[in-house]
């Protein structure tokens, strides 16, 4: 059975950071594009980053460009997304998709 688990969430001040972890159960991320997305509170869904499976380069959303970084466990199990400089705006429930697949969600809130 495919489970992807979120963790790492909750609540900062500005500026400070938080490190989400997604893990996933029953494959690997071998051959998959890992891609962590958010929803702000009365908005749609948004990407944030993603690992591309073609040649494993980074992308960003240009709101999150140089605060975030996206990586991988050596494992092929864990998909992580630093977060640094965090500001009210990144307030949301952040999830990845990993060939599909959704995670619970994880609760990030930035507020002082």
């Amino acid at each position: 059975q495919v489970q992807l688990v979120e963790s790492g969430g909750g609540l900062v001040q500005p500026g400070g950071s938080l490190r989400l972890s997604c893990t996933v159960f029953g494959f690997t991320l071998d051959y998959y594009s890992i891609a962590w997305f958010r929803q702000a509170p009365g908005k749609g869904r948004e990407g944030v980053s993603c690992i591309r499976s073609s040649d494993g380069s980074p992308y960003y959303a240009d709101s999150v460009k140089g605060r975030f970084t996206i990586s991988r466990s050596t494992n092929g199990y864990t998909v992580f997304l630093q977060m640094y400089s965090l500001k009210p705006e990144d307030t949301g429930v952040y999830y990845c998709n990993i060939g599909g697949n959704w995670g619970q969600g994880t609760q990030v809130t930035v507020s002082s």
